[in-house]
């Protein structure tokens, strides 16, 4: 079972898509949060200790995860998706470019 941490500003559009798409996958374990103060569920440290794999949705994001949780991100796996704030939850192009994005970096889908 490969658990997954997705990351955006809010956790209120891309990570939370990215979390409901994903956990229909067999062997996925999937989780959203959101680094801004105001996300609807803020980054934990848990959730990163948790996560095997964490994609965020944008590099600002990975700057700010890493600045932020620096002693909990050793030896985790880091990946931006560079998803821009375009889309709306569960939005037909945010899932098909999620998909295309996610799925040749898990290998085995």
């Amino acid at each position: 079972m490969k658990k997954i941490l997705f990351i955006c500003s809010q956790n209120r559009l891309r990570s939370p898509t990215a979390e409901v798409v994903f956990a229909e996958y067999e062997g996925l374990e999937t989780d959203s949060a959101g680094l801004d103060h105001y996300a609807e569920v803020p980054v934990s440290t848990e959730a990163i200790e948790w996560a095997d794999i964490i994609f965020v949705m944008e590099q600002s994001h990975k700057r700010k995860l890493t600045k932020n949780f620096q002693p909990f991100l050793k030896n985790k796996k880091i990946i931006c998706l560079d998803i821009p704030d375009d889309f709306e939850y569960m939005e037909p192009t945010l899932i098909e470019i999620l998909k295309k994005k996610v799925l040749p970096l898990l290998g085995t889908y």
